[in-house]
């Protein structure tokens, strides 16, 4: 099933809203006012045209934790300090963030995350290094505010990804979703919209996914949220980082209601994973591969999924 989504995120110039829709509510905030309260001034028009999609990209990652690249299962992962029992770690690789940016960029491979798990000067510094390695061409997350998200632009990123600050002590806090868009700019905004099962529905986790939302992933919610980013960052949490399968259920809905380009993570082990994703997601959901990289100690080739990737683009239209 092919249908028209806006541009990636590298090539997307958009600070134009979506056009209205019917009147609804999300607890007790009026959608439809909140966006147009939120409308500025620009001299960007919106997108002079929408292109076709019609399967699915490779988007890679780069993970680092206190200054080293690492793969670990996001779930394990506390504020308070860290026992060795309760961090659990898939990987931790002798080579830099920078190097992996460059054989990204080496690659062709646009739109990855840069994800720093933990607010430590060495995370940041090699964070810097990565988007000094390959600028425009990755995102970065972890830790962005409206303090520091424009540092991050400036400094070669080509979006900032965020959870924790919008998704507040549990509840979506819209001023700061709008302070970030007035800042940094709706085409430069990704929403991390990681979420858990819980009572049958998706729920947003924040705080290094140990703590629920009240905001669950429907058309709804993903409508109103595309008005305010470029992409959405989904981790299916339950399965991140276990090499497990992938959660097809979130996949499905991501692909059926996504109105922007999204991007999934979690539970890819083999090259048929891919493909399910290109399938439960209609072509209309990128994905991520970490652990279960050769790059980071597993058995799928990075290669081989370059080559996918490669083929994937080919039937882009």
């Amino acid at each position: 099933m092919m249908r028209a989504r806006s541009p990636h995120a590298t090539s997307s110039s958009n600070l134009g809203w979506l056009s209205g829709r019917p009147n609804s509510t999300f607890r007790g905030v009026n959608l439809n006012a909140s966006r147009l309260n939120t409308a500025m001034p620009s001299p960007i028009s919106k997108p002079l045209r929408l292109s076709v999609r019609c399967a699915v990209r490779f988007r890679p990652c780069i993970d680092i934790h206190k200054g080293k690249v690492k793969q670990i299962v996001g779930s394990t992962l506390r504020d308070t300090k860290e026992g060795g029992s309760t961090l659990v770690t898939n990987f931790e690789s002798d080579k830099s963030a920078a190097e992996f940016a460059k054989l990204y960029k080496e690659d062709g491979l646009t739109g990855g995350h840069v994800i720093m798990l933990g607010a430590d000067p060495l995370s940041k510094s090699a964070a810097m290094e990565a988007l000094h390695a390959y600028p425009g061409g990755l995102q970065v997350g972890g830790g962005i505010n409206s303090e520091n998200a424009l540092s991050y632009i400036e400094e070669g990123a080509s979006h900032v990804i965020v959870t924790s600050y919008v998704f507040n002590n549990g509840q979506m806090d819209l001023e700061r979703l709008k302070d970030l868009v007035h800042l940094v700019g709706k085409q430069r905004l990704v929403l991390d919209l990681s979420c858990r099962k819980k009572e049958g529905k998706y729920a947003i986790v924040t705080d290094r996914w140990q703590k629920f939302s009240d905001v669950c992933l429907d058309q709804e919610i993903l409508d109103f949220l595309a008005s305010y980013s470029d992409e959405f960052l989904v981790h299916g949490v339950d399965v991140e980082g276990k090499k497990l399968g992938i959660d097809e259920e979130l996949v499905a809905l991501l692909g059926k209601y996504s109105p922007i380009p999204v991007t999934y993570a979690g539970g890819v082990t083999v090259m048929a994973d891919l493909e399910r994703i290109k399938v439960a997601g209609s072509g209309c959901v990128d994905v991520t591969v970490g652990s279960a990289l050769d790059i980071f100690g597993g058995n799928l080739a990075y290669r081989d999924v370059v080559n996918w990737h490669a083929q994937q683009e080919a039937l882009t239209i």
